[in-house]
């Protein structure tokens, strides 16, 4: 008898942030990413010199915990999050342990997009959903096959989600999305009139 398995799966994590840890009030949390982006000269200059639609504190921000008290329950929980997660992924971990490496703040206007990436470096990157109003764009995951496909034809339109080429993953304000690093990723286009708020994050393996 024929037998068709599903194999090397691609993993994503998908939970409310306050599931582990100490609870972190959403509307405070917005209000703190908004006070840090108008306080923040060097980010704002970066995002202009470098094409980044709104603003982002990747490159010019390191201490966000330190800063606000409120990004250090967020990193408490996403150090949860993550333990979770690797213990899903069966990481043989020995004696090192997987650290935050960064996080830094995205504000999205209407129009704003980030395009496709990884992170490379790092082991399990994420992002924790501050805002997400309504026409807000979803994050697309890209199959980290599609370059050796090759010749293969497309997918039917209602193709099983572990077949699809690109997932469309739509979160709601409060949630953490978990995924290995290396699968590429991108925002599209901001369809709402208001911000798209998100708070990123790596974490290594030493």
């Amino acid at each position: 008898m024929s037998q068709t398995r599903s194999l090397f799966a691609t993993q994503l994590y998908h939970a409310r942030l306050n599931e582990f840890g100490p609870g972190v009030d959403g509307e405070e949390l917005e209000k703190s990413c908004y006070s840090i982006a108008e306080d923040d000269e060097a980010g704002q200059t970066w995002s202009e010199e470098n094409g980044y639609p709104g603003y982002t504190s990747y490159a010019s921000l390191t201490d966000l915990p330190w800063r606000f008290p409120i990004f250090g329950d967020v990193v408490t929980a996403l150090d949860a999050h993550v333990a979770a997660f690797a213990a899903h992924c069966q990481f043989d971990l020995g004696e090192r342990s997987l650290k935050l490496e960064d996080l830094w703040i995205n504000i999205l206007p209407e129009g704003g997009s980030h395009s496709g990436h990884i992170h490379p470096h790092s082991v399990i990157s994420g992002t924790s959903y501050v805002a997400m109003p309504d026409g807000a764009s979803a994050l697309r995951l890209e199959d980290p096959r599609l370059p050796m496909m090759m010749a293969a034809p497309t997918r039917v339109k209602e193709a099983r989600e572990e077949l699809r080429p690109f997932i469309y993953i739509a979160p709601d304000p409060g949630d953490v999305l978990l995924w290995e690093s290396w699968l590429r990723h991108e925002v599209p286009m901001n369809q709402s009139e208001e911000d798209r708020i998100s708070i990123s994050f790596n974490y290594k393996w030493e």
